[in-house]
């Protein structure tokens, strides 16, 4: 009997049959919306607790909101998922703007469960998160009220909320619509091809340098073409975030980005510092790579180019089985979910149009499953790519035995399961390398991500803020946002490139996404978060796996500096903490290096 034979596109009949016309999705939504009424009518009777005897109302209320909210990410969670497996669903465009308002309903009574609870005296509030009823529940609570006191008046805020709907998130859904319509031409393997963005990316990695090129100078002229109506759509988006901190009396935007990753600006600063202060091996990395190709600088669309013929595609029959063997080696539990998923069909692999760019994993948290959605092309970074989403999936697994109140995880720790299992796949493969050639293009693969990390994250980081302050004195054109863009990819990668992407802000989804600010930094604080548990894991073996999952359990519950103490015994807050993993990326860099060398 022959191997059984994953499937390459996932299955959502499972949640409701039918796609974006399911009739099933239709009467899920009828349900929520009834629910979100009567629960609003439960809120208005509610009052600030006078006694510990009230705790009983809260979890009543907790269970409410449990059941609404998982029922809300099921249905928001698939719909996301036809509109990214096909762009041209004006159905599941219409379902997606139908959902952003049940979301805003439930938002709104969140925040007025969670004003009407900060104005419980300190003394009552201490004897109710003490109680054996919500004592689970503290550290989520305390966040709750303490981020109430921060904002403004439950109407105002309610208000923001409601606005949001057609304003703030309707421009970020317009830069979906905008990215899905575009068509670019390329010659692949001499043959003329008409290409969504998603795959046109894909061939940043192309063996052929012509092809990168041109796959690049096209997207940059499709960019180009549309600039103003990208530069609008981040101009308002940006806008609408700065009138609302301008309200609450916010001056930075980095407080809220740093709250929701429950995270401390030293923390943040060291992190930055200690990658600032030892860029110079992968600046050395970069100009070699220009080198090995034939070229006398990194232009940005070499960054991902391949450095040995000898490198293999891997089918994704052979890429998930890569994947599985090694997740095996760290442990049973990780295999067998991962196992599970393929079978199952949870991951949206295809290569084909129509399918928006990038990758994603998604939670259902009625059924307990996860979908992975990219587009595989058979590059080692696309087993990467698979491997990171498995890894965000399996988050969602361990989180399983626990309280949906104790699973609201933060970006950052979010990007360090991910990660994680990156790193597993990465470093078996630099392992298991058969040549030297194929070692130095494997490492190679593994510094990319270090380099993505440190400096591609970094100048989205840097461009972001200054973008931001800059935005407070009113629009920034589109030649300005390609000017502080340039200044910040040479600045993040040590004035290393030959030549840049001055319109990365008009391609990279993540400035555009509405739910989270700043999605830039968590990547790079995931990653060597997860380099500092990969690092133990070595050390004790398959024993690790269920501390590590004692790990990402704890990941909702605490700060990240708390959680580093407890699992790790590290102070983050530090750059001693992150010249650790940096160092071992650079232990990646003089390997490939002297590989190179040795090769001459």
């Amino acid at each position: 009997m022959g191997k059984l034979e994953y499937p390459i596109t996932w299955d959502l009949d499972v949640f409701f049959e039918g796609g974006s016309e399911s009739k099933a999705l239709r009467d899920h939504l009828d349900v929520v919306k009834e629910k979100l009424k009567m629960f609003g009518e439960k809120l208005e009777s509610f009052t600030t607790p006078t006694s510990v005897q009230e705790s009983s109302k809260i979890v009543s209320i907790i269970d409410e909101l449990k059941d609404i909210a998982t029922n809300l990410s099921e249905a928001g969670a698939v719909i996301g998922c036809f509109q990214a497996q096909d762009t041209t669903d004006k159905k599941a465009s219409l379902l997606e703007g139908e959902i952003g308002s049940l979301y805003a309903k439930f938002s709104s009574m969140m925040l007025g469960f969670q004003q009407t609870i900060s104005k419980t005296t300190e003394e009552v509030w201490n004897e109710l998160i003490n109680s054996d009823q919500l004592l689970e529940f503290s550290f989520v609570l305390n966040e709750w009220r303490d981020e109430a006191k921060r904002m403004l008046s439950e109407k105002e805020e309610s208000m923001i909320t409601a606005l949001g709907v057609d304003g703030y998130h309707a421009w970020g859904q317009l830069y979906d619509l905008l990215v899905g319509d575009i068509r670019v031409k390329v010659k692949v393997d001499g043959v003329e091809k008409e290409l969504s963005v998603g795959q046109a990316n894909n061939l940043s990695s192309h063996e052929d340098a012509i092809t990168r090129k041109e796959a690049f100078e096209v997207l940059e002229a499709a960019w180009t073409d549309k600039e103003e109506f990208f530069a609008k759509t981040l101009n308002h988006l940006a806008g609408f975030r700065l009138a609302i901190y301008e309200k609450r009396g916010w001056e930075s935007v980095l407080p809220e980005p740093l709250e929701i990753n429950r995270m401390k600006q030293e923390t943040l600063d060291a992190m930055w510092g200690a990658i600032s202060k030892n860029k110079a091996p992968f600046v050395e990395y970069l100009n070699v790579k220009s080198t090995m190709l034939g070229k006398e600088g990194m232009h940005w669309y070499d960054l991902d180019a391949p450095v040995s013929a000898s490198t293999e595609k891997m089918g994704y029959q052979q890429g998930a089985e890569f994947i599985l063997k090694h997740f095996k080696e760290f442990g049973p539990r990780l295999e067998a979910f991962s196992r599970n998923a393929f079978e199952k069909g949870w991951i949206e692999a295809e290569d084909r149009p129509n399918k928006r760019p990038g990758g994603f994993c998604t939670g259902m948290p009625v059924s307990e499953e996860s979908r992975i959605f990219m587009t595989y092309s058979g590059t080692m970074s696309n087993v990467s790519t698979l491997a990171h989403e498995l890894g965000h999936a399996f988050h969602s697994y361990a989180l399983r035995p626990v309280h949906w109140m104790n699973r609201q995880y933060a970006m950052g720790v979010a990007e360090t399961a991910s990660t994680f299992a990156e790193m597993i796949v990465a470093d078996a493969a630099v392992k298991e390398a058969k040549t030297d050639d194929e070692k130095i293009a494997l490492l190679e693969d593994k510094i990319q991500r270090s380099v993505a990390f440190f400096m591609n994250i970094h100048a989205r980081f840097l461009f972001e803020t200054r973008f931001y302050e800059e935005r407070k004195n009113g629009i920034v054109s589109a030649a300005r946002l390609n000017e502080l863009m340039e200044i910040a990819q040479n600045e993040a990668y040590g004035d290393s490139l030959e030549t840049t992407h001055p319109h990365f802000w008009a391609s990279k989804l993540h400035f555009y996404i509405t739910g989270v600010p700043f999605y830039n930094f968590p990547y790079t604080f995931g990653y060597l978060f997860s380099l500092s548990i990969y690092a133990k894991a070595i050390n004790e073996g398959t024993n690790f796996e269920e501390k590590y999952i004692a790990l990402l359990q704890d990941t909702a519950v605490m700060s990240v500096e708390d959680l580093a103490m407890k699992h790790l015994g590290e102070d983050i807050t530090k750059e001693d903490f992150w010249i650790k993993g940096i160092n071992l990326c650079i232990q990646d860099v003089n390997e490939f290096i002297q590989l190179t060398n040795a090769k001459g």
